[in-house]
């Protein structure tokens, strides 16, 4: 009978047969932050811990899960690309792309890494995974910059005519991927008045890896995560929650609470999922601490490990 360690070391040989890229893909380091081991049993990437709030410590929501060679982006948010060349991920491109939903903040660095990754020397279209709204979004970002890339390929920089595309693939839920030992499954959650938005399931023979994306509490969530190794859960400080002194602002504790998560609730979802280990990020923190996260958490009774996420970390 093949143990764990051994399944892992039969699907990287198959991943090395099936996904590896006819060549070397460019890093601006080569310094890799997941381990060999790390890689054959998938891999998260914290690339983007943030929210709105412009944080110079935390570039916007995006993560990326390595599984042998292969790349996968989830969001996009600003500075993604910074983030992916500091980590020592492809600068020239990724495997897929999948987006939890449309929200700027999630989805500024799209321009980012389809021009970027072209100009770094992606020659072929870039598959892109969200929801309905995700082709028309790329088509007018692709317009926006029809200038630069007009100048980019015809002029001296001799750029590779039609390396910036992008092949969309709308979904509102389901499996979206599943390929040589690696499935990933959209599942819709509520968020609001956003009438499609996607947690992520990422599963490997030897690990399930749960991202919430924005969501406000809800079963299929719940569900999703059962058993998960890893849950990352967007989340903010129940205790901070008040109406706010501006225009509009006696809505937010409203608005907060049907759009996002509060780190009790967390806490709920993750005891009754039987979670292994909870990351919180896209944290809306209105002035709230750590420690105080921390104690949301343990209220909703989950006594699992629990780490504020931070750019760069690797799980």
């Amino acid at each position: 009978m093949i143990d764990r360690a051994g399944r892992a070391l039969v699907w990287l040989g198959l991943m090395a047969v099936l996904a590896t890229p006819a060549a070397a893909q460019r890093r601006f380091t080569t310094t890799q932050r997941c381990t060999p081991a790390q890689q054959a049993r998938g891999c998260l990437l914290v690339l983007g811990s943030g929210m709105p709030v412009p944080d110079p410590e935390r570039a916007g929501p995006a993560y990326a899960f390595v599984f042998g060679e292969r790349v996968l982006l989830f969001d996009a948010g600003a500075g993604v690309m910074r983030r992916a060349a500091a980590a020592g991920l492809p600068i020239d491109g990724f495997h897929r792309v999948f987006l939890t939903h449309l929200h700027s903040d999630h989805t500024l660095g799209v321009p980012d890494v389809l021009l970027t990754t072209w100009v770094m020397g992606r020659r072929t279209p870039m598959t892109v995974v969200g929801p309905p709204g995700t082709r028309t979004m790329v088509e007018h970002l692709l317009a926006a910059w029809s200038e630069d890339i007009r100048v980019r390929t015809t002029g001296l920089e001799r750029g590779q005519p039609g390396g910036e595309r992008a092949a969309v693939t709308e979904t509102t839920g389901g499996v979206v991927y599943d390929s040589a030992g690696l499935t990933v499954t959209a599942v819709p959650v509520p968020h609001g008045e956003w009438a499609h938005a996607f947690a992520w399931v990422i599963a490997t023979p030897d690990r399930r890896v749960v991202l919430s994306g924005d969501a406000a509490p809800g079963t299929a969530l719940g569900e999703a995560a059962r058993g998960a190794d890893l849950l990352v859960h967007e989340t903010y400080p129940e205790i901070r929650l008040k109406p706010e002194n501006r225009p509009g602002g006696e809505a937010w504790p409203a608005y907060m609470r049907s759009v996002h998560t509060s780190d009790r609730e967390v806490g709920a979802l993750a005891s009754a999922a039987g979670v292994r280990r909870v990351v919180l990020s896209h944290v809306v923190r209105m002035g709230g601490t750590d420690v105080e996260l921390l104690a949301g958490v343990r209220r909703g009774g989950y006594r699992g490990p629990v780490t504020v996420a931070r750019d760069l970390d690797v799980y």
